[in-house]
């Protein structure tokens, strides 16, 4: 765990040394804002919670942490950079984690600075905080499933379009399986069996099981599964390409 650390610390200073980490964040607070009070009509609905908040996290995430996902591996590999990091005395699986693990507190960072929202709230009614730290804690791990995705498409490649492209595009089939619309093409000539565990993969029904209020140990571990599988993929990958 020691050299997990080190490595997250170390790409932790690196996003706050450049202009990525204030570009994100930025967007990331924009966007929340705009969509919570413009359309997700915030002060319109006369309820004092933060559903209208939490529902576009999804959607915003799908583009969002692909973009941040992209380089952490594509980087390396396009500048060399990966050479060097792999003849420190670590083994790749504490790089994986090390780099993960400073992306994913960024994410949690940008996340936390949305805390004016949730005074807004507490101005403005008395809404259930409970409910409101589960539904964060939740979008959390909802990123970090996103995020774990996408850093194992970026180990696959040198090109951080591509790779954003492709974590997009897997992730959207995560969050797509949990909609009405897609179930019921299952449904038409699929077990129901089949079509329930489409919808149990997704990030919308395990989400929205955090966002009730209460947590959901099924939701918890199947994103805590998500990204740990992700990860052992993403060591593998890197293992493989080594030299390349």
């Amino acid at each position: 765990m020691r050299n997990v650390w080190v490595i997250c610390k170390r790409e932790l200073s690196a996003y706050f040394s450049s202009p990525l980490a204030y570009v994100f964040i930025v967007i990331f607070l924009a966007l929340a804002g705009s969509v919570t009070f413009y359309v997700g009509g915030f002060l319109e609905g006369g309820r004092a919670d933060l559903q209208a908040f939490f529902n576009f996290h999804p959607w915003l995430y799908l583009f969002l942490i692909p973009a941040l996902g992209m380089r952490l591996w594509a980087e390396e590999r396009k500048s060399g950079t990966i050479e060097f990091l792999m003849t420190l005395p670590v083994r790749t699986s504490e790089a994986v984690g090390g780099k993960f693990l400073a992306a994913w507190l960024f994410a949690g960072i940008a996340l936390v600075l949305t805390f004016p929202i949730w005074i807004t709230v507490n101005y403005l009614g008395d809404p259930d905080n409970g409910l409101i730290l589960a539904a964060y804690f939740g979008s959390w791990l909802m990123a970090g499933s996103f995020l774990a995705i996408s850093a194992c498409v970026s180990a696959t490649t040198k090109n951080q379009v591509i790779a954003f492209v492709l974590s997009a595009a897997v992730c959207f089939m995560f969050l797509m399986s949990g909609l009405e619309m897609v179930q019921s093409f299952f449904r038409s000539w699929a077990p129901e069996l089949f079509v329930r565990a489409v919808a149990q993969i997704s990030f919308l029904t395990n989400f929205f099981d955090l966002t009730e209020g209460v947590i959901d140990t099924r939701a918890v571990v199947y994103f805590l599964s998500l990204i740990g599988v992700s990860l052992v993929i993403n060591t593998a990958i890197v293992e493989m390409k080594k030299g390349q």
